[in-house]
């Protein structure tokens, strides 16, 4: 079926808000990641994020050497939530199979999610939506249960998938019941990023009732990143020293971009 025969207007846009932020409203948030492997990385990083522009803090815990050991993740999670102040905390484990650094099984995956978000330490937890409907389903409901937010996700590192299917994901993710749906898809060309911008419009104009990020990958898709406010993406990654992914900008460049953007609209 067409997305066209699927249309239907959404009247009101729910903001989501955590801490001292609120997404969906105003210049795109910044979400900046920690991929350090040692405990002693992670949390020397975590302490100089009070120089730079950062909104929401994003722990890739598949860096982590420990992360399959959760007491050491606690113990991570609570010096992160100390070195961090109010600065909200988005928990990842990003699988190898979706650009991470590590494989694990489902019921581990789900375990490892629903107990740091059980740890009232982390305010997001990252959930890859095709890991399967019933684990899916398991983890958006203990993590909700324990009071923390979802971001469901979807990254392609090879392509750009049809404006259409692009829109089928972040829509999936809304139904499942995630708090905000993400996508991330690599451009072959200029066409592409177009193509992800307009599947952004459209999920924002015509379906999505909650924040949405989207963003088109590598240096062809750096526009993505910027320009949220205009099409619909309520939140951008920034870098403050090693990027997650590529195409991620300096954080404080970022900043400087989306309130340039943000003053003239």
């Amino acid at each position: 079926m067409d997305s066209k025969d699927l249309r239907r207007k959404v009247t009101k846009m729910n903001t989501v808000k955590v801490r001292d932020i609120e997404i969906g409203a105003g210049a795109p948030k910044i979400i900046v990641p920690i991929v350090g492997v040692t405990k002693k990385d992670i949390i020397d990083e975590a302490k100089t994020f009070d120089s730079i522009p950062v909104d929401v803090v994003e722990w890739r815990v598949d860096w982590f050497e420990h992360v399959f050991e959760f007491d050491k993740v606690e113990e991570v999670l609570k010096e992160l939530r100390e070195a961090l102040g109010n600065i909200p905390i988005l928990m990842t484990f990003r699988t190898s199979k979706e650009g991470g650094e590590k494989a694990i099984e489902p019921e581990a995956y789900a375990e490892l999610n629903i107990k740091a978000a059980q740890t009232g330490y982390v305010d997001f937890v990252d959930v890859e939506i095709f890991t399967g409907d019933e684990i899916v389903k398991k983890i958006i409901d203990g993590v909700h249960a324990a009071g923390v937010k979802v971001v469901a996700s979807n990254h392609d590192f090879h392509k750009t998938p049809a404006k259409s299917d692009i829109i089928y994901r972040l829509r999936k993710m809304q139904d499942m019941g995630a708090d905000i749906p993400k996508i991330a898809v690599m451009p072959q060309n200029k066409r592409d990023v177009l193509t992800l911008l307009a599947a952004t419009e459209e999920m924002v104009t015509d379906y999505a009732d909650r924040p949405v990020i989207t963003m088109s990958m590598a240096g062809t898709g750096v526009i993505s990143r910027l320009c949220g406010e205009v099409f619909g993406s309520s939140m951008t990654f920034g870098a403050a020293k090693k990027a997650s992914a590529p195409g991620q900008m300096n954080a404080a460049d970022l900043n400087t971009v989306l309130n340039l953007i943000h003053e003239s609209m």
